[in-house]
């Protein structure tokens, strides 16, 4: 479970502050404050740049906790610059980081519920990391990328995956 978890969150949440480092850069080169992507978003009724990262960050964290029956790291969703998401992204980088393998191995079969605003969700552990937790984290991640994409940043496909 450890391998199957901890080792995409960290590459692809590393990946996204290279992102945002990018997206920084470009923006400089371009003549505009880059934290004008934070509020950017690909169409009205999504959420913004910032909500992505965000999220992102608390679906890893949130996996890692539920895997090792930890609580995890309050970080409350107050980030207005790429500073502070890149500073939230190491906060999550170090969290996952500071999670054992020996917590998380183990938790196939693990009771996990999912609770959200329309009810709760019941998961074993290797279903809630396959069928929830990875794909929701990845949206994000894409959704983040595809946002700075849409707005002119030269980025790619191995930026989204990373050279690692």
């Amino acid at each position: 479970m450890y391998k199957a978890s901890a080792p995409v969150f960290l590459r692809m949440l590393s990946n996204l502050d290279a992102l945002l480092e990018k997206a920084e850069a470009n923006a400089k080169e371009r003549g505009f404050d880059p934290n004008v992507f934070v509020a950017s978003r690909l169409a009205p009724d999504m959420r913004p740049l910032s909500s992505q990262i965000q999220l992102a960050s608390d679906s890893a964290k949130g996996a890692m906790a539920r895997f090792s029956g930890q609580t995890p790291p309050s970080m409350p969703d107050t980030e207005t610059t790429i500073a502070e998401l890149r500073m939230r992204i190491a906060k999550t980088i170090d969290y996952v980081k500071s999670v054992p393998a020996e917590a998380v191995d183990g938790s196939e079969e693990r009771d996990i519920v999912l609770k959200t605003p329309n009810g709760e969700i019941p998961f074993k552990g290797l279903g809630f990391l396959t069928g929830f937790a990875l794909p929701n984290f990845l949206f994000h991640v894409t959704t983040a990328y595809a946002i700075l994409r849409h707005n002119g940043v030269p980025i790619g496909k191995l930026d989204f995956l990373g050279r690692g």
